[in-house]
């Protein structure tokens, strides 16, 4: 089975805005596609890995970076007072290291905080966040990236 990752960073330029959120030498940002909750996030890194040992020193320098100004972006453009940030990368297909940042909305229902908010993902086709619903995430995001100051 061909790796989803690698065939969506092959040619950025061709992607839908959902799927190139932002991106740099080393990772690419995409709205999740099968999830019901807004402005859930995959970072992926740009060349196929399938550990997180395996990231360059380069890539894993600015990991951290990106978490956090993917969290802040989320948090202006859709209000979330948090978020979450998993890594597994286990399904077949998806081996290719990624990192769900997930905003965390202050009225989720108790039954999807922590870990349960993976019920909100994998959902049927007309409970999911809309293409072009994500697409208008996506360049609002991107717009607050392009713009957001450095951390201090």
């Amino acid at each position: 089975m061909e790796c989803f990752s690698c065939r969506m960073n092959r040619d950025l330029a061709q992607l839908p805005a959902a799927e190139r959120v932002a991106a740099d030498e080393h990772w690419r940002v995409a709205h999740c596609f099968d999830t019901a909750l807004p402005g859930w996030l995959v970072l992926v890194p740009r060349r196929h890995v399938t550990s997180i040992a395996e990231l360059t020193d380069a890539e894993a320098a600015t990991l951290g970076t990106w978490q956090v100004r993917l969290s802040r972006a989320l948090r202006a453009v859709t209000g979330c007072p948090k978020t979450y940030v998993v890594q597994f990368a286990e399904k077949e297909g998806f081996a290719h290291v990624h990192f769900h940042v997930i905003p965390r909305p202050a009225d989720l229902p108790a039954d999807r905080i922590g870990p349960r908010i993976f019920g909100h993902l994998g959902v049927p086709e007309d409970q999911r966040v809309g293409d072009q619903r994500r697409d208008e995430l996506a360049a609002a995001l991107g717009a607050h990236l392009a713009g957001a100051e450095p951390a201090p």
